[in-house]
């Protein structure tokens, strides 16, 4: 099992930035996969970036604006996101597990899951 631990959210006007931070903990994390996924109310969640194999991933909404990164030698993942729009809105899911390249961007092929912070940009 691999906890998940996250932190950075909250309430931001648009046009700001925040940074979303996720631990994992527990031996074999260092070797999976890491994403960032988000639910707004009623929706269904939605890929936002994924760290894989060393290379970063996005969702096309976000693209150019948020950016993936991993520390080095840990287990830790960021989230920094600029330029926010009200569309962001959303509680924020840090996941880990791994997916291949054709399913990471489906949340059923993620096998943990943080238990999500809100990101509310005010507009």
């Amino acid at each position: 099992q691999v906890p998940l631990v996250e932190s950075g959210g909250g309430l931001v006007q648009a046009g700001g930035s925040l940074r979303l931070s996720c631990a994992a903990s527990g031996r074999a994390a260092n070797s999976y996969s890491m994403g960032w996924f988000r639910q707004a109310p009623g929706k269904e969640r939605e890929f936002v970036a994924a760290y894989r194999r060393g290379t970063t991933i996005y969702a096309d909404s976000v693209k150019g604006r948020f950016t993936i990164s991993k520390e080095n030698g840990k287990s830790v993942v960021y989230l920094q996101m600029h330029s926010l729009k009200s569309e962001d809105t959303a509680l924020y899911y840090c996941a880990a597990g791994q997916p291949i390249l054709s399913t990471l961007r489906d949340p059923h092929y993620w096998a943990h899951w943080g238990q999500g912070t809100q990101v509310t940009v005010s507009s």
